[in-house]
């Protein structure tokens, strides 16, 4: 009989491990079309691990359910200024860097520059960065504006020009923190200014050109510039690129460009991170890790269209996207790149105000 109980447990346990060894599962929540589903199928094929891949569109989403807490993600991938203020709030462990080796095929630039919203790296692993600036279907702008130089927020922030554009489509991102840095300088004002008065003038200007913008949204402006729905879209780098892409993929004449502004332009980062809450720990580290690969890194670039914080991944990227400026900017136009950390209470109240009254007009 005991011999028999003795078996019946064996029997269960294995029972039960095996269960476990199935259920193992990394619920990961990210920016809406930006990585490639290969990844995340041969990450299952050599790992076990299920996937559960959630989507979202701005970081204020992103914000509000990890402060909520128990929001059910083990990463979730904010961008800095975010980064740097839910590191603030406690909401995200510390890495444990030595289930991390790929750590080592990181950007060593882009990582000393992730470290103004993550001092010393600790809680954050840079995914994709890029820039914000303005795509265009090149040929309609140039039927309405003419020879006037096209790598200036003047399409966008000037009202006389704005309304030239007006006709065939401005869309513009749905998030003043990716907005507002680009509209300080073009102000002449330091992009990173949390001064009241400089916000003022910000939203005055995005004020002032808000009958011109047909829509504010985060992403729906890739298909509607790639179907040359709309002529002008102030968003982020690689998704101009992904509407270049498409266009090309339809042959729909569409021919769509990609301008970072003159007057300066935010760069930005997107990175992972692991909630404080999080169930599956290990999965996490072990999912991070992969995407750190050079060769899964670069599947990720070469299909998203952004580029990768991870440098030895470049051996594996697309010539056309190294090549591309927007993608990968010269050094010229890196020096007039900046980021912008985060606001403080006072200030975050200030731009939501404003962006507010940009939005309902009041």
């Amino acid at each position: 009989m005991f011999r028999l109980l003795a078996s019946v447990a064996l029997t269960l346990g294995l029972v039960t491990a095996t269960a476990a060894a199935q259920e193992r599962v990394v619920n990961v929540y990210n920016w809406s079309d930006y990585v490639d589903p290969k990844a995340l199928d041969e990450f299952t094929k050599q790992t076990g691990i299920k996937v559960v891949y959630d989507t979202y569109d701005n970081n204020e989403i992103v914000e509000t359910k990890l402060l909520a807490g128990k929001s059910g993600y083990d990463i979730v991938v904010p961008s800095g200024p975010f980064l740097q203020r839910l590191i603030g709030a406690k909401v995200f462990q510390k890495l444990d860097k030595a289930k991390l080796p790929n750590l080592t095929n990181q950007w060593p630039e882009v990582t000393q520059r992730l470290a103004v919203f993550d001092p010393g790296n600790q809680f954050a692993v840079n995914y994709m960065w890029g820039t914000t600036g303005i795509g265009l279907n090149v040929k309609k702008v140039k039927e309405i504006l003419g020879d006037m130089p096209l790598n200036t927020w003047d399409l966008v922030l000037k009202p006389e020009v704005a309304s030239k554009l007006k006709a065939c489509g401005i869309y513009m991102l749905d998030s003043p923190e990716d907005l507002f840095p680009g509209v300080l300088a073009y102000l002449g004002l330091n992009p990173d200014s949390k001064r009241t008065e400089d916000l003022n003038k910000a939203g005055d200007a995005l004020f002032r050109i808000r009958g011109n913008i047909q829509k504010f949204h985060s992403s729906e402006y890739i298909n509607a510039l790639a179907n040359g729905d709309i002529c002008v879209a102030v968003g982020y780098s690689g998704d101009m690129i992904q509407a270049k892409n498409r266009a090309a993929e339809a042959k729909n004449g569409v021919e769509v460009g990609y301008v970072i502004p003159r007057e300066g332009a935010l760069m930005w980062f997107d990175s992972f991170a692991i909630p404080a809450d999080a169930k599956n720990v290990a999965e996490a580290h072990e999912f991070i890790n992969f995407m750190m690969k050079p060769e899964i890194a670069a599947m990720n670039s070469n299909f998203v269209s952004y580029a990768s914080g991870n440098l030895a991944a470049k051996q594996h990227i697309d010539k056309a996207i190294l090549d591309n400026p927007g993608i990968y900017p010269d050094e010229a136009t890196m020096k007039r790149l900046f980021t912008n950390t985060a606001y403080d209470e006072r200030s975050q109240r200030t731009v939501t105000r404003l962006w507010t009254k940009v939005k309902t007009g009041r």
